[in-house]
C-alpha cells in the first residue's frame, strides 16, 4: 500500500502535534487549571473552546492571557475572579504551551 504525499504529510503533522497537545493538557491539569476550566463546558470559568473562540485572530491573545494568568483577573468572563498563578505553579514555558493549546481548542 502506497501513501500519497499529502496523506504522509498529514500523518507526520498529526503525529508531531498529538504529543504536544497531550503534554499541554497534562500541564494544565497539573497546574490546577481544570479546577475551574474544562474543554467544552463552562465551569467556574469559561471553557477552553470559549476562550479560543473569543481570542480567535487576536495576535496579542497569548500575551493577554499570560498576563491574566500571572496577575489574576476579574470581569472578563463575569464577576468570579480568576486568582493569580505564579511561576511556582506553572513556569513560563509551560504557561506558553498551555495557552497555545487553549487557543487551538
Amino acid at each position: 500500500m502506497k501513501l500519497s504525499s499529502k496523506a504522509l504529510i498529514l500523518a507526520v503533522a498529526a503525529a508531531a502535534f498529538a504529543p504536544q497537545a497531550w503534554a499541554s493538557e497534562a500541564i494544565a491539569k497539573s497546574a490546577g487549571c481544570n479546577a475551574c476550566h474544562a474543554m467544552d463546558k463552562k465551569m467556574l470559568g469559561p471553557s477552553y473552546k470559549d476562550i479560543a473562540a473569543k481570542y480567535k485572530g487576536d495576535a496579542a491573545a497569548p500575551e493577554k492571557l499570560a498576563e491574566r494568568v500571572r496577575k489574576g483577573s476579574k470581569g472578563v468572563w463575569g464577576q468570579v475572579p480568576m486568582p493569580a498563578s505564579d511561576a511556582g505553579k506553572i513556569n513560563d514555558s509551560d504557561l506558553k504551551a498551555v495557552i497555545a493549546w487553549i487557543l487551538k481548542a
